[in-house]
């Protein structure tokens, strides 16, 4: 990961495990690199659905994205506080200027107060089937899964507001000097 710069732009493309492309975030501003983790930051940016609907993001975001992880973490300042969507998917690989991984389905919300729920099992067990998940790859999900739920109860690394704070200020730092 010796290339990286902080305060270079990169895009983020989401994939399904058919290959098939599902989302591309336009702007994703790298904040850190750790020795198994990239964090980067975006606010408003532009999302392009598969079908070529886009949107905007709402709210500044703080994503990390892991090598040997099979989910990535979005930190977002919503108007009740800090909220964590948690993606179940592939580590991450750099192409280029995109960031790319594979999307699971399964998610998991942390709300402001440290609750949480599990989201989308239901589109799981849909495209478990529809794209023939192997029994290996059910069970590492699902472990990642409840992982991330034991991190979230014991308010470990990211799921810790301050450092969530931190990456946003260095992420405005870097839009004002643009």
């Amino acid at each position: 990961m010796d290339e990286l710069k902080i305060g270079n732009h990169y895009l983020i493309h989401c994939y399904k495990h058919n290959k098939q492309i599902y989302k591309v975030w336009e702007e994703a501003i790298l904040l850190d690199v750790k020795e198994n983790c990239l964090i980067f930051g975006n606010n408003r940016t532009k999302v392009i659905e598969a079908d070529g609907r886009s949107w905007r993001t709402r709210e500044p975001a703080v994503m990390y994205f892991f090598t040997d992880k099979w989910y990535n973490i979005i930190g977002q300042y919503k108007k009740d506080g800090i909220q964590y969507y948690c993606n179940i998917a592939s580590p991450f690989v750099l192409d280029g200027g995109a960031v790319k991984y594979i999307d699971y389905d399964l998610d998991l919300r942390v709300f402001p107060d440290g609750s949480f729920k599990i989201l989308d099992r239901g589109e799981y067990n849909y495209h478990k089937n529809q794209m023939h998940y192997s029994n290996d790859l059910d069970k590492i999900l699902k472990a990642e899964l409840s992982n991330l739920i034991t991190m979230v109860r014991n308010k470990e690394w990211p799921f810790q507001h301050e450092d969530l704070k931190k990456y946003y200020h260095i992420y405005k730092d870097i839009k004002m000097k643009v």
